[in-house]
């Protein structure tokens, strides 16, 4: 099932639910954690604040070459795994089916992919990566590395591992 996190809610425009997720945080980088000792200690808020900074963060970075997390995503869904359908890369990247068409289409019509009818079924297509997304997605993997970079930067090397091991531990007990 797709993660709903992913994919903004029905009637949002593709980029809204980053902005939105901007406004509701109000977490400024810098400015320490907000709120009592006790909110401080709770996993479900420290994860909640860090991840709206994420999402800040990796939005504006994203943002600034003309780039979305989604747009990240399906490319690098594809170049990992192939060629796919559109339900399929819904499936691989947990971006909801209905959000994956405006998607695509944008990625389409900067030529970063294409979709080709899949020859085994004609009502279906199969999407692929282009060159020109595949030199994309490099550009975008360097940015993207730059920003987590950036988010964890208090962290050591070991950390940034056993802070990816614990929360991929936590996700795959409720995803699972």
């Amino acid at each position: 099932m797709p993660d709903p996190i992913e994919s903004p809610p029905p009637g949002f425009e593709a980029g809204e639910r980053e902005d939105a997720a901007v406004a509701a945080c109000a977490v400024e980088p810098g400015a320490g954690v907000p709120g009592s000792e006790q909110l401080r200690e709770l996993p479900s808020r420290l994860l909640g604040l860090t991840a709206a900074l994420a999402d800040r963060i990796v939005g504006a970075g994203l943002a600034g070459v003309d780039a979305r997390k989604w747009h990240y995503a399906v490319l690098a869904v594809l170049r990992e795994s192939g060629p796919a359908s559109q339900a399929e890369l819904s499936r691989r990247s947990g971006i909801y089916r209905s959000d994956m068409v405006a998607i695509l289409n944008e990625l389409a019509d900067r030529e970063y992919v294409r979709r080709d009818p899949d020859p085994s079924d004609r009502r279906r297509n199969v999407v692929t990566l282009t060159e020109s997304g595949r030199a994309h997605l490099t550009r975008l993997d360097a940015l993207v590395a730059e920003l987590q970079d950036e988010l964890l930067a208090p962290l050591d090397t070991a950390e940034r591992a056993e802070l990816t091991r614990l929360l991929n531990r936590v996700l795959a007990h409720h995803t699972h």
